[in-house]
């Protein structure tokens, strides 16, 4: 069997300090992010604050955008949009209440920018929904702010 010298040992001491120094240092720079996203407001583009809905907020859009939003939203959003889905107490930051006054005071055009671009931790759904899609559940946010509690 063969021995290992102190220096053997002192240099593989050493690669596993580092290692864990690097992971640390990892964790501290993506929850920095995190924290200062969470700190900073989400403000769409201009240009996409000015974009109209194309599809009309009828019954089809809606119950469409229902099936969306409990399948890819209210996780997170919670089923009544209020930010308290069973996700929700894991993320940072915390989800939005699209119920509220500020969610609601935002133009159709700044909605599909935030469910198409997203924001960590929420995804991109551009990548997941198409543009009617997208736009279903705009029309289907819009209906959360008359739920009462």
């Amino acid at each position: 069997m063969k021995q290992f010298s102190d220096t053997n040992y002192s240099a593989s001491y050493a690669k596993q300090i580092l290692m864990t120094a690097l992971i640390m240092l990892s964790f501290v720079v993506i929850s920095s992010r995190s924290h200062a996203q969470a700190k900073a407001p989400w403000v769409s583009p201009k240009a996409a604050q000015d974009v109209k809905n194309p599809i009309a907020g009828d019954k089809a859009s809606l119950v469409d955008g229902k099936k969306l939003y409990a399948t890819n939203c209210a996780p997170c959003h919670g089923d009544k949009g209020r930010g308290d889905g069973p996700a929700a107490a894991a993320l940072s930051p915390k989800p939005a209440d699209h119920s509220s006054a500020l969610v609601q005071s935002e133009t159709d055009g700044s909605l599909f920018y935030k469910l198409s671009e997203g924001r960590n931790p929420m995804p991109a759904y551009k990548a997941i929904l198409n543009d009617h899609q997208r736009w279903a559940l705009v029309n289907y946010i819009r209906t959360l702010a008359k739920v009462k509690k």
